[in-house]
């Protein structure tokens, strides 16, 4: 890290953060070496996340084929503009950056309380607490498996 003073080294509020953002960015390389990020909703859970996904299309492939994945989170805090010189202005965040690998979760029980509690965590007035068993078998539940975690703060 360039900024060693803007490490975010606090556990819980890495933890905090991981839980509570809505929206993480995912990249996977594809056959052609490029990374790819795409936007997904995700869950965070006992030190791994979790996503999930059509069983079809790049990102699948891509962990198939044992791409290595990167995970973002940001939580923007404040932007303050300068007087002047625009080189003066400054931008407050909070973001973690998750290096790993993937796994297709198999476990049809597993797959299913991942389910649940994505349903919890994005519409938690669903009245439906089972996921259906067309939902489960056309779902693939991506687990990321960290292999390095970093924070990183600016305010």
């Amino acid at each position: 890290m360039r900024h060693p003073e803007r490490e975010l080294r606090d556990q819980e509020t890495m933890v905090a953060l991981l839980t509570h953002t809505s929206i993480g960015r995912m990249a996977t390389v594809n056959r052609r070496g490029i990374p790819v990020f795409k936007p997904v909703n995700y869950l965070y859970g006992d030190g791994k996340t979790y996503i999930h996904s059509s069983k079809k299309g790049e990102k699948i492939r891509d962990i198939r084929r044992g791409s290595p994945i990167c995970f973002e989170i940001d939580q923007p805090i404040a932007y303050f503009t300068s007087k002047g010189n625009g080189c003066n202005a400054n931008y407050y965040y909070r973001s973690i950056i998750i290096k790993g690998r993937g796994a297709l979760v198999n476990g049809r029980t597993k797959k299913r309380k991942v389910l649940q509690m994505l349903m919890e965590k994005y519409q938690p007035e669903a009245n439906e607490k089972d996921i259906p068993e067309r939902v489960l078998k056309k779902t693939a539940v991506i687990e990321i498996l960290p292999e390095e975690i970093t924070g990183k703060e600016n305010g």
